[in-house]
């Protein structure tokens, strides 16, 4: 099972890659700072002397200006592939009053800035509904229903994939590369002196992308997990028998641990 897309679209928007805004007719585009809400609604925090503000000013005959957001993915290691790119497009209204104040609420989840306290003042907080939905992946763009994207969820392993990452490369990458062996089996290039070991390139709520061979044989997997995590917590308690090999097998003689096998494959207990 992988990430549908809308839920790539809901993980790209998120709030926590960098973001730029583009106004209807204005020049652009602009940097902003940006989150969604817990149905997806885009959130934009901008200062109140930037271009952005001047560009999203309504003009006498029109009831609010068409806006872009556009993020990009940044991959969180050499070689990783990028989830892609998300345009979403809508009609930013300013909040104030108790919209705002809440709105606030919902941005510091994501992004908890300072200048949160300055709403209302030095900054003003703008939402709008989604009402075009574009997702690209791997050069082909598909558009994504609004109802779609508004009931999906975030990834949420996202915001702590480059740590969590960088943490299984530097401090179990023995131990993870010796799993994903024997899960992969026959996928796996014989080890020689120049061939890297297998490694992790990304994580999400269901399953793992492996890179595999080295230069000339290079090529990706998709190890599956038995289910969909809800968040680190459960991601821990997955890979402690794969990290912890020896001990659990101690423990429990009968079971190895969990995980998977292939191209796009199943968590196994082997």
């Amino acid at each position: 099972m992988q990430p549908s897309s809308a839920e790539v679209a809901r993980t790209l928007a998120a709030g926590r890659l960098p973001g730029t805004a583009q106004a209807a007719y204005r020049p652009g585009p602009h940097q902003v700072r940006h989150a969604t809400d817990s149905s997806g609604r885009v959130l934009l925090l901008v200062s109140i002397v930037s271009d952005l503000a001047a560009a999203l000013r309504p003009t006498r005959d029109s009831r609010g200006t068409a806006l872009v957001l556009d993020v990009r993915d940044l991959p969180p290691a050499a070689g990783a592939p990028p989830l892609g790119r998300v345009w979403i497009s809508g009609w930013p209204e300013p909040l104030a009053g108790a919209e705002a104040r809440q709105a606030a609420v919902d941005f510091a989840e994501v992004i908890p800035t300072g200048d949160l306290l300055d709403v209302g003042r030095g900054f003003t907080l703008y939402r709008f509904e989604p009402a075009e939905i574009r997702l690209e992946r791997a050069g082909t763009v598909r558009h994504v229903e609004p109802a779609e994207y508004a009931a999906a969820e975030p990834d949420p392993l996202h915001a702590m994939e480059r740590d969590l990452l960088a943490d299984l490369a530097d401090h179990h990458g023995p131990e993870i590369a010796a799993f994903l062996r024997r899960q992969l089996g026959d996928l796996v290039p014989p080890g020689g002196a120049d061939e890297p070991p297998p490694r992790v390139l990304r994580l999400d709520r269901y399953g793992m992308v492996v890179a595999l061979g080295g230069r000339g044989t290079r090529c990706r997997a998709r190890l599956a997990f038995p289910r969909p995590l809800a968040g680190q917590a459960e991601l821990v308690e997955l890979l402690h028998p794969v990290l912890c090999r020896r001990r659990h097998q101690a423990q429990r003689p009968d079971r190895e641990c969990p995980v998977a096998s292939s191209a796009d494959q199943a968590w196994s207990d082997r």
